[in-house]
């Protein structure tokens, strides 16, 4: 997979690309990440990449001109445009599993007050990542790189995801790690009888007993 990402901000990723198993993916080849800065693609002598909005209003507004140049110089017909939006569908685990069949995503990073709204012309969806709003849309598009680059083969091994919460619509069973016993508080006897079958029914009933506590709506969809 190739992933583009437009950006006003470049240094913000190079922390993330270069770091744990995104670092390991690239460096595997399983997946390539190019950080483009919108700037470059202006036509503007001053760099400028931003206006006041027409019919006034507070904060400055993302031209159409280097979005569009950038954007037209990067796509092919694998491309994927994707723009980061808290006005987008709300990701999830079987959107991220969506993503993995598209050999080339184009991610485009919002920020200050907003973009021009014929940018929205040049995507193929919208996406937030929650009902909240962030200087810009750099984190996201680092958590959509994140969930769909370990879905990657090969990226980590599939028994790491396959039982992750949200995968079958329950979030994940408790796990515990030594000592058995850590200031009074035990792990269940279930996990340490060695009977798996009697182990997977534990898990899954946890699951069940968790998703109904804490998300009581990913139960409808299962």
């Amino acid at each position: 997979m190739k992933i583009d990402i437009l950006t006003l901000f470049p240094n913000m990723f190079d922390g993330f690309i270069n770091e744990s198993i995104i670092k390991r993916a690239i460096s595997s080849n399983k997946v390539e990440i190019n950080i483009h800065n919108i700037r470059d693609y202006t036509t503007d002598p001053h760099k400028k990449v931003d206006d006041y909005q027409f019919g006034g209003g507070e904060g400055m507004i993302l031209m159409p001109q280097p979005i569009f140049d950038a954007v037209k110089s990067l796509k092919t017909k694998d491309s994927f445009i994707i723009l980061m939006t808290p006005q987008g569908k709300v990701y999830n685990q079987e959107y991220a599993h969506k993503l993995i069949e598209y050999k080339h995503l184009i991610i485009i990073c919002g920020h200050y007050e907003g973009f021009d709204e014929r940018i929205r012309t040049l995507v193929d969806c919208e996406i937030s990542i929650g009902d909240f709003i962030l200087t810009g849309g750099e984190l996201p598009s680092m958590v959509i790189c994140d969930s769909v680059i370990r879905l990657l083969d090969g990226v980590i091994k599939k028994e790491s995801y396959q039982n992750d919460s949200f995968e079958n619509n329950l979030l994940d069973y408790p796990v515990y790690t030594k000592p058995v016993d850590f200031e009074g508080m035990k792990v269940p006897d279930v996990l340490l009888s060695g009977h798996h079958e009697n182990i997977r029914k534990w898990r899954l009933e946890e699951q069940i007993k968790r998703t109904k506590e804490r998300r009581p709506d990913l139960l409808e969809k299962r």
